[in-house]
């Protein structure tokens, strides 16, 4: 992950929570993981933040641990949601967890934050951890023409849809579009992909 990315992630992490915890909820992401995810399948959230979104797939059918790079935003996840599973793991290697473990993987606007060269390695590897017949859901915040920093140092990258839609041409497409996110208000472009079972 971009260095300075993870070290505002690490310096802010209440503030971060404080303010992903009071937007509304992403009803959008909501309604795409009830509908394309394996109900009661073992499920993975990559960048996971502060947790709120394990929360929801924990009460919501669908068992899910949480990974995340930043130990600040881990440290929120925990204190919030202390029975639930929070783990440290950084893209692209995702050292923590073995090929085809999960039924179910969520990504959801974080490779923005990475260096455009990790992106391709990334998407990779998320789709390795990814059980045969299984879901993938990947989203990005938009960034269009040069790569930005906002007032924290967080890199949103741009890049165009193709450099993740090439790494998952063996998958099947299940949802690909361009959307304003309910919760953030922010334009992502989201996919949902099945792993092939061969």
């Amino acid at each position: 992950m971009d260095r300075a990315t993870l070290a505002a992630y690490d310096k802010d992490a209440a503030a971060f929570a404080k303010d992903w915890h009071e937007q509304p909820a992403p009803s959008d992401l909501h309604d795409i993981v009830k509908r394309f995810f394996i109900p009661g399948g073992i499920t993975a959230d990559i960048g996971c933040g502060s947790g709120r979104e394990v929360a929801w797939l924990n009460a919501n059918g669908f068992p899910a641990k949480g990974f995340d790079a930043s130990a600040g935003l881990l440290a929120e996840a925990r204190a919030r949601y202390r029975l639930l599973d929070f783990v440290h793991a950084e893209l692209p290697d995702l050292s923590a967890i073995a090929p085809n473990t999960y039924h179910n993987v969520l990504c959801e606007t974080v490779i923005m934050h990475l260096d455009q060269a990790q992106i391709a390695p990334s998407v990779r590897r998320m789709l390795d951890i990814v059980r045969p017949d299984g879901i993938l859901y990947l989203s990005w915040r938009v960034t269009e023409g040069e790569n930005l920093r906002d007032k924290h140092e967080r890199l949103y990258a741009a890049f165009e849809p193709s450099l993740v839609l090439s790494e998952l041409a063996a998958a099947a497409t299940l949802l690909d579009e361009e959307v304003v996110s309910a919760s953030s208000g922010k334009r992502i472009h989201r996919v949902v992909v099945r792993k092939s079972v061969r």
